[in-house]
């Protein structure tokens, strides 16, 4: 509770620091990496690095504690659930070089493991049969199509588009600084408009791609000059695009476009953490809009609810 208070006890003037959540901050034992919730149930999944500790603990979104899991997880980066009336799945990046790393893993709520995605322990960038390195964060539609960003600095510096049964529909790379190009492509996300924005962090700037064809339809820069992007969520409305800024500790609410032309980068707000928190990866609940933050230098996870 007084290191949440101490952080940041005000964030401007779209959201606030929740200091009660999570009840009981010290079920944080490893590096918090990721966070992703499941407004349907009302739950926040947290992935955490370390040895001997659980990779993923699972929150209600008032902050309780509820359980923890950790076979198959090596090295977890990104974590993403699809959920609906009648079912849900968190997916998890491993970044890991062991027997389990280099893939994507699909997990009931409770741990199950349900499929891999890739060669486990095996990096590269084939793609029959489809190999990563270093997967950075997937985001899973629900139709079962995915867009997954491969290259946390291995080889790949990519952005995939797979069908339900994990074949390419089309990729853009690689590395490079140009159109279409990453340098480590770190989130990804996709808008109600049909658009895919991926946090291309390296390079200082976001790109934006048709969900369809995977056409450039433009590019983000200028908010990004002292530090790149390094997560992107959008709000449930669609109004803001939440970016978390690492090396900054920093947290930018932009505002986003509608249909049409991209435009330019305008910072509506920004949360301001204390020095080395170092934000990673964030999460957005969909239901009440409230932000969860996993802080690697700060080794915690801190929510933001709107006012």
């Amino acid at each position: 509770f007084l290191k949440a208070f101490d952080y940041s006890p005000w964030s401007g003037h779209l959201y606030k620091l929740d200091v009660g959540w999570p009840k009981v901050p010290e079920y944080f034992t490893g590096q918090p990496v990721s966070v992703a919730v499941d407004s349907l149930r009302g739950l926040v999944y947290v992935t955490q690095r370390g040895d001997n500790i659980p990779k993923v603990l699972v929150f209600s979104e008032e902050g309780y504690f509820l359980y923890s899991w950790n076979d198959t997880v090596e090295i977890p980066h990104g974590i993403f659930v699809l959920s609906n009336a009648t079912d849900s799945s968190v997916w998890i990046t491993d970044v890991g070089t062991g027997k389990y790393g280099h893939t994507l893993k699909k997990y009931s709520p409770s741990g199950k493991l349900l499929q891999i995605v890739g060669t486990p322990g095996n990096a590269g960038s084939s793609l029959y049969p489809l190999q990563f390195d270093q997967p950075a964060e997937i985001f899973v539609e629900e139709s079962g199509d995915s867009y997954v960003v491969d290259g946390d600095g291995g080889i790949n510096n990519r952005l995939l588009k797979l069908t339900e049964d994990y074949k390419e529909m089309w990729l853009r790379g690689p590395k490079g600084t140009g159109t279409g190009e990453f340098r480590i492509p770190h989130s990804v996300t996709v808008d109600s408009f049909g658009r895919v924005w991926v946090a291309d962090r390296d390079n200082k700037r976001i790109q934006v791609f048709d969900k369809d064809t995977g056409e450039w339809l433009g590019t983000w820069s200028s908010c990004f000059e002292e530090d790149g992007p390094s997560s992107v969520r959008f709000t449930p409305d669609n109004k803001y695009l939440i970016v978390a800024q690492l090396n900054t500790s920093r947290l930018s609410i932009l505002a986003a476009p509608h249909v049409g032309v991209i435009g330019k980068c305008v910072i509506v707000d920004t949360i301001q953490l204390a020095d080395e928190t170092k934000p990673h990866l964030v999460d957005v609940d969909m239901k009440s809009g409230a932000i969860y933050v996993a802080e690697i230098g700060a080794q915690q996870v801190q929510k933001y609810v709107p006012l």
